[in-house]
């Protein structure tokens, strides 16, 4: 927090709590905050913009739920959003570093078949499973277990969205020409970034040392589909700390949208990502920071 005290100098402390008052009618106002080294500071109103739980080197610890719910202010249940995956197979090490541009990502919810999300864009293979701009969206759509298990969704990576299956079995087709003689592991340069190579080969079910021209059209086929959509197993989100933005906080319904006060407590306000608000990546969560934070300034 910071405070201007009477000599007008700028002073910064953590707010232990907030100082309430409830009057004859038994109605809320928030009077000022104490701090944890024993300050009060009185002040007619009070805005909680702490931030979330993500980047706690910030400062966002989520302190500022703590602060609302001492105003009886309900919180939603907090979860990482806009965040790297953790994935079960192995292959994603063995890509690490490797970016894809221009591909497809679909998440599919397996308990009930419907697929909860899909967009072209870029991704990269980690250490620990899947990141970048595709992945970091689709986790807004995805739910944990109870457990904070993600198993129950299924990814799938289509390295050749602007092809139909049979434009990429022809395709194939025409790179297995200029590889007549070779062994199937070394035709596939022209199609594929170098790293996947032995990825994709293994999963197709071809043996590496297959001839071209002995390769059936089933195997074309099995190569076809996983080339269209090389699934992937979510098991959990990264820690929260490496979530870009927190999803859950503050319910909104608690709060004045126009001027953003407690509807519970008057002259306390909120803004930012304390609240149960967040966007997808490209300037929305700075955006409603901004918004709100101007509001909570002006009415304060």
């Amino acid at each position: 927090m910071r405070h201007s005290n009477p000599a007008g100098r700028i002073t910064r402390a953590c707010v232990k709590e907030l100082i309430l008052n409830t009057n004859s009618e038994g109605k809320l106002s928030v009077c000022g905050v104490i701090t944890e080294d024993g300050q009060t500071i009185h002040a007619s109103s009070v805005i909680v913009a702490t931030g979330g739980k993500s980047y706690p080197a910030t400062g966002s610890t989520g302190d500022g739920y703590r602060l609302a719910r001492q105003a009886g202010h309900k919180v939603t249940p907090l979860r990482p959003s806009l965040i790297p995956l953790v994935c079960k197979e192995k292959i994603c090490r063995d890509m690490m570093g490797l970016s894809l541009k221009n591909v497809v990502l679909k998440v599919v919810d397996t308990r009930s078949g419907k697929e909860v999300f899909s967009e072209l864009g870029e991704m990269l293979f980690t250490h620990f499973g899947v990141s970048g701009p595709l992945v970091l969206s689709a986790s807004c759509h995805m739910q944990p277990d109870k457990n904070g298990s993600l198993e129950h969704y299924k990814l799938y990576i289509d390295w050749k969205p602007a092809l139909s299956h049979q434009q990429l079995d022809a395709r194939i087709l025409r790179d297995f020409e200029q590889f007549i003689n070779k062994d199937f592991i070394n035709s596939l340069g022209l199609l594929l970034p170098k790293k996947s190579i032995q990825i994709i080969a293994s999963l197709s079910g071809i043996p590496f040392d297959t001839k071209i021209n002995q390769i059936t059209k089933a195997q074309r086929t099995a190569l076809v589909d996983i080339i269209k959509a090389m699934p992937l197993t979510p098991t959990a989100f990264r820690p929260i700390e490496e979530a870009i933005v927190t999803a859950g906080g503050v319910d909104v319904s608690q709060i004045n949208p126009k001027t953003m006060e407690s509807k519970l407590a008057s002259g306390l306000y909120f803004a930012g990502e304390v609240l149960d608000v967040d966007g997808y990546t490209g300037g929305f969560n700075l955006q409603i920071a901004f918004s709100t934070g101007f509001a909570a300034g002006t009415y304060c």
